[in-house]
């Protein structure tokens, strides 16, 4: 299991244990952490499970696809460290990931 911690936009902090393999949105979803909705399901067709990775773990969680890329266009308040939560895939190596999530989702 690698703990993940979901901080909402307003600070308040979930810190969950997610099964090595799962998406970081599964992970939220399956605990109702508020403001990653999932509305496709994990099939990188929405936006709304945008997250901020915290700085120190940018590198670890991978690079962005093409598709990934294009989805984030219609987020709102994209910056260089968004992601789409359900394309982080978990692993041992992202235990203690942080990721924030954007003042347009709560």
């Amino acid at each position: 299991m690698a703990k993940i911690t979901y901080i909402e936009n307003d600070g308040t902090e979930h810190i969950i244990d997610v099964k090595p393999g799962q998406s970081v949105m599964e992970g939220a979803v399956k605990n109702n952490i508020p403001g990653i909705d999932a509305d496709c399901g994990g099939a990188c067709a929405c936006a709304t499970c945008h997250v901020y990775v915290d700085a120190a773990w940018t590198e670890k969680t991978g690079t962005k696809s093409a598709m990934e890329e294009s989805m984030l266009d219609f987020a709102e308040g994209v910056e260089p460290n968004s992601r789409l939560s359900c394309q982080i895939k978990v692993t041992d190596a992202l235990d203690g990931l942080v990721v924030r999530m954007p003042e347009s989702q709560h």
